[in-house]
């Protein structure tokens, strides 16, 4: 199918030959016939991509700052290939989209196959949105209207923050597609509407709508036009659809409104306020958040969870229906407002005019929709420049998220693996990795991988709830796998996981199963290793991890999806301690931050304590109350006398250690590649697994164990 990509990188916009994404639970998938390009969004897309490094980083100067920070604590080169590989990333464009639901997902109510609808998809020929993000459209509204509903939505939602009343004088900055829909709205509201802006055509259009105007490049003077058009006494409203960097629109809405007035930001402007402007005045500022209630909530928007009718009337849901109702009934008039129409394939026109001229509404039609959502869930590539080593190991992805792809593939490549197929649930991610990286093929159904005779190893770098479903189907499959932490969420998939592999090795299948536990492969760690092996006296370690802050709505901290974060990363440490240990885990204590005001979430500032069978004992404190300026990682171990100390992967010290004093590295190293590379030989050369799968059980088991005590005070 055909989607269209923006390159952040160079500004290019891509059409890119995707699989059909996969129907996801909650979700549906739509046969696309329509979508609206928004201007002034995608436009500030393509200048972003088109700006030299040096501008973007002008443009997100909070995002300037997170760099610094992990070049403080991570060096120069890993930071600089993070934001390279960020920006190397292609954005899928567009959010109006409307078409026909080709199938439902598991738990969809309300909606059937042949169904049309408008939903915030993407510019593709099929889409997949979850149920809350899609609305029913009226027989009496066409396809072209509809495309306006997300738009008219994001208007809606500004016009509900105003609250205006019948005969309220309300000002509106910036007359572009929101802009001029907002002035319909508030007309149908039973306001008095004054638009602002300096194209005189667009003013032209808000006129026909109802609206008084003023054209400030025709020498109009708009704070003065408003004082005549409320009688001199203030406008009650302003609503701000404008983008521009100029503080202007919010210093003239606050000098045209009246005495507590209201000011409402739609568009995007410069923000540094003038207390005089407002204090005076007691005015109330408010910056709308896109369609309504519920963007952004990963409980409405992923999970469909819905707000109560009776307590949230307008979602973002149920403003798309409202708008669709205004369309239905002659009060939302959108047609003036289509400038240009291009079919998919012509979409490069399309955004070559949006970036040269000054269109309004760019419609972009699918005629081949309807093939394609049976064009299949795989599509093939073309062969990657790096030739893998003679005898290398099919391995395919089942997951292309932005550690997969900075950092795993990458290292399977180092390690000369062959690439068969890279799986992503919307196919954007499995084209774009499986291109750079020479994959032969990207898919979006994971049975793509299992069933493919070529591919010898499945490696799962997906989210944690999907881990051990595809650890055994691999295994049911005669795959080996190689699987980024946790192995499983739950104790009772541990169980059917030692099950699946016995019976492998029953069979004669004999699987290397391994973990992506890489900090065992770091070079300061093997030294380390090297160093503690020689000294038979048991170990105390200290292992300090400045976790660093996610927010309780985050999927890791789900103890569904993630398992929290001491199954999703704590378990990393566990293993460490038990890899420098060498000695069988004998118990497990744990507690976490007690019950305290504001502490959404105790078990990521917790303190594990563990013992070993020959004497040895550690501490992990994961602790996510930190600051990001502090490392990371630090370990300390004390042995026989003497003491190692590994801070953040790069600058290790002994202290009283005969024969060792220092070994730093000039850039991170936390064993990615080392990792890699040992389970590709393994497959190579038929040797052992790094690591030994019983040891892989019982780290998981004694992970299970910790988050068990942490929970001993409920």
């Amino acid at each position: 199918m055909k989607q269209l990509l923006q390159n952040l990188n160079s500004g290019e916009t891509l059409l890119e030959d995707l699989p059909v994404p996969t129907c996801s639970s909650g979700g549906m998938l739509i046969q696309t016939s329509i979508t609206l390009v928004s201007v002034g969004t995608e436009r500030m897309l393509l200048e972003f991509g088109k700006a030299n490094l040096i501008d973007k980083a002008r443009q997100q100067p909070d995002k300037v700052k997170q760099v610094i920070e992990k070049a403080r604590t991570d060096g120069i080169g890993p930071t600089l290939q993070a934001v390279r590989s960020k920006l190397d990333q292609p954005l899928p464009l567009g959010y109006s989209n409307v078409g026909v639901v080709a199938e439902v997902g598991k738990g969809v109510e309300g909606f059937e196959p042949g169904d049309r609808v408008v939903s915030n998809g993407h510019h593709a020929e099929v889409v997949c949105v979850p149920t809350n993000l899609c609305a029913r459209i009226p027989d009496a509204v066409d396809d072209e209207s509809a495309s306006f509903t997300v738009l008219g939505a994001i208007a809606l939602q500004g016009i509900r923050l105003i609250q205006p009343t019948l005969g309220e004088n309300v000002v509106v900055t910036g007359l572009g597609l929101i802009g001029l829909m907002t002035v319909q709205l508030l007309r149908a509201h039973g306001c008095n509407v004054l638009g602002i802006d300096f194209d005189a055509e667009r003013a032209r259009m808000a006129r026909e709508f109802g609206a008084t105007t003023c054209v400030p490049s025709a020498g109009e003077d708009p704070v003065a036009m408003a004082n005549r058009f409320s009688r001199g006494r203030g406008v009650d409203a302003v609503i701000i659809t404008a983008a521009t960097k100029s503080n202007e629109p919010v210093h003239q809405a606050a000098t045209m409104c009246r005495k507590r007035g209201r000011i409402v930001l739609v568009g995007v402007v410069g923000l540094e306020l003038s207390r005089a402007d407002f204090f005076e005045k007691e005015l109330t500022f408010q910056v709308s958040c896109s369609y309504g209630p519920g963007r952004y909530d990963p409980a409405y928007e992923e999970q469909g969870q819905d707000y109560p009718f009776g307590f949230v009337r307008w979602t973002e849901q149920r403003n798309f229906e409202a708008v669709l109702d205004m369309m239905a009934t002659g009060r939302l008039d959108v047609k003036p407002l289509i400038t240009h129409r291009f079919d998919i394939n012509a979409a490069q026109e399309a955004y070559r005019v949006l970036g040269e001229e000054s269109p309004l509404g760019i419609v972009l039609t699918y005629p081949n929709a309807g093939a394609s959502v049976g064009a299949g869930r795989r599509v093939a590539l073309p062969g990657g420049a790096i030739k893998p080593v003679a005898g290398a190991p099919g391995v395919s992805f089942i997951g292309a998220g932005n550690y997969a792809g900075q950092v795993l593939i990458p290292a399977f490549q180092a390690a000369g693996a062959k690439f068969d197929t890279l799986v992503s649930a919307g196919g954007v991610t499995s084209v774009h990795h499986g291109k750079k990286f020479g994959f032969q093929a990207a898919a979006t159904d994971p049975a793509e991988v299992f069933r493919s005779a070529s591919t010898d190893a499945v490696v799962i770098a997906t989210r944690h709830d999907t881990h051990a479903g595809y650890v055994l189907q691999a295994l049911q499959h005669r795959k080996h796998v190689f699987c980024e932490k946790p192995l499983t969420v739950a104790a009772e998939e541990l169980a059917e996981i030692e099950d699946a592999y016995a019976a492998a090795i029953e069979s004669g299948f004999n699987p290397v199963i391994m973990l992506g536990f890489n900090r065992r492969f770091a070079p300061q760690i093997v030294r380390m290793k090297a160093l503690l092996d020689a000294n038979p006296a048991p170990k105390s370690f200290v292992m300090t991890v400045n976790a660093g802050d996610i927010p309780p709505d985050h999927w890791t901290q789900d103890p569904v999806q993630g398992g929290g974060r001491i199954i999703g990363e704590g378990c990393h440490f566990i293993d460490l301690l038990r890899f420098l240990a060498a000695s069988p885990i004998s118990g497990i204590q744990a507690t976490r931050m007690g019950a305290a005001p504001g502490v959404a979430i105790r078990d990521d500032k917790a303190t594990i304590t563990m013992a070993f069978e020959d004497g040895s004992f550690g501490t992990v404190h994961y602790l996510a109350n930190g600051h990001r300026s502090f490392p990371k990682e630090r370990l300390e171990v004390f042995c026989g006398g003497s003491v190692l100390q590994l801070d953040n992967f790069r600058r290790m010290t002994g202290y009283g250690w005969p024969g060792f004093k220092k070994m730093n590295l000039r850039t991170q190293d936390k064993g990615q590649k080392a990792c890699a590379a040992a389970f590709v030989s393994a497959l190579r050369d038929g040797g052992m697994a790094p690591i030994p799968f019983e040891e892989i059980v019982e780290v998981t088991r004694a992970t299970f164990d910790a988050v068990r005590a942490l929970h001993t005070d409920i």
